[in-house]
């Protein structure tokens, strides 16, 4: 899109800096097609820090070298949290479609776009709330939730694992966290995909609709204590107000949702279609959690995350951020950086990715483990139940959804042989 057509378009933006000219789109298809390669390509052209456009042609920089992402996640004071000191806040009407992503909607009084003393007192109620939650009875929720779900399909002989299976466990498990009930799940996960872009519709449409069940949630807590995470918010002594709960409840479910979702459906294909891991698999030398963490470092469901604001005019990696820009955090990018994954080491197995981000506002230790409890079980069960699962595709006909935060398949068809008794035989006995 040309200058031209955005001042026709969006008369209300103003033009775009000298910096972003010629900035890459992030709707580039060639970011939809390979990112990694995209990713490579602006670091040889523009180092560590990228001159990019966003929807509407926005400008933004995102930070695709590893020391410097970790630079601006450490210091709050310089690259804050809230996207109200962003210069075109002001500019862009309410309709502009990443809204919802950057800070946009009933998500503005969440705990996320806190900082200080409030993210610091927000923050550790919400870490401690999830760190409440029994891992081995989360585990075994999570089990027995994967096989409902596999029962549903497992007689048809071929499923489509996104929509049946990937996008659908996490929901479960993290609504039995946080205290959603069943009846909520489907507006959830409809609700999910249409703000993040991966399906037709407003993002902002499916905004209003995850909005309406977390404020059902937030009423909720506020009448019933309880031992889920949205209860321990209500009567943790901060005060929220019904806006701030529903919106900490947003950012709890959905964070969890969207990682683990795609980190599901990102590493069922790499083990379909990755000989190192099938064959190793085969001869039990490695495990789902090998590739889970291989999917984090290669291939994380968290490609590019949203964002910080410069504080002030500073200079990041010899580039000029000026006060009140957008600071995007290249997570998946940083995994390329010679810094993190040295030249010619194929397979690289440093646990030190960012695909969680890093510092204060990166995702709670506590919630990280159960994001791969999620992901790992889930798996691990699809796997046990249905043994010949394979692609019903060839492999490079697999799409990948057209969104710019998220890397996520459109769609992952699978063939098996349906399993001759119950996908549970044991019935609902916890007693093994």
């Amino acid at each position: 899109m040309s200058e031209a057509d955005t001042e026709t378009e969006h008369p209300r933006l103003p033009p775009l800096p000298q910096t972003h000219r010629n900035a890459l789109s992030l709707l580039d298809e060639r970011y939809q097609r390979d990112s990694p390669g995209l990713f490579a390509e602006m670091r040889r052209r523009h180092g560590p820090v990228v001159p990019v456009l966003m929807a509407w042609d926005v400008p933004a920089w995102l930070v695709v070298g590893y020391s410097e992402l970790l630079q601006v996640t450490s210091d709050p004071d310089l690259f804050a949290r809230s996207f109200r000191r962003w210069n075109l806040g002001e500019h862009l009407p309410p309709e502009w479609p990443m809204w919802p992503l950057v800070g946009g909607g009933f998500a503005t009084e969440s705990m996320l776009y806190t900082e200080g003393e409030e993210h610091r007192r927000r923050s550790a109620v919400l870490s401690d709330g999830f760190a409440r939650i029994d891992q081995w009875e989360f585990e075994e929720f999570c089990r027995r939730a994967s096989l409902r779900l596999i029962e549903e399909f497992a007689q048809e002989g071929e499923a489509e694992l996104i929509l049946a299976y990937a996008q659908r466990l996490p929901v479960l498990a993290l609504g039995w966290a946080v205290g959603a009930p069943e009846k909520y799940h489907d507006d959830l996960v409809t609700g999910f995909l249409q703000l993040m872009g991966a399906v037709e519709g407003d993002p902002n449409e499916g905004m209003r609709k995850v909005q309406a069940v977390t404020d059902e949630l937030a009423d909720r807590a506020m009448r019933e204590p309880g031992p889920h995470i949205a209860a321990h918010l209500a009567h943790s002594g901060l005060g929220l107000t019904r806006e701030q709960l529903s919106a900490d409840i947003f950012v709890s479910i959905i964070a969890g949702h969207q990682t683990s979702a795609n980190w599901i459906g990102n590493t069922i294909r790499l083990m379909l279609t990755d000989q190192t891991h099938t064959n190793a698999l085969t001869r039990g030398r490695r495990s789902v959690t090998d590739a889970a963490r291989d999917v984090l470092k290669d291939d994380s469901p968290t490609q590019i995350f949203a964002g910080r604001w410069a504080v002030r005019t500073t200079q990041l990696a010899g580039t000029t951020i000026q006060s009140g820009d957008l600071v995007l955090l290249g997570l998946a990018a940083t995994h390329q950086d010679p810094l993190f994954r040295p030249p010619g080491q194929e397979r690289h197995h440093s646990r030190a990715y960012l695909s969680f981000s890093h510092g204060p506002h990166g995702c709670p230790h506590t919630a990280r483990t159960l994001a791969e409890i999620i992901t790992v079980t889930g798996i691990e069960t699809l796997l046990t139940h249905l043994p010949d699962l394979h692609l019903a595709v060839p492999a490079d006909q697999l799409r990948w959804q057209p969104q710019v935060l998220i890397r996520a398949l459109e769609s992952l068809p699978v063939r098996f042989t349906p399993p001759v008794t119950s996908a549970d035989p044991l019935g609902d006995s916890l007693w093994l």
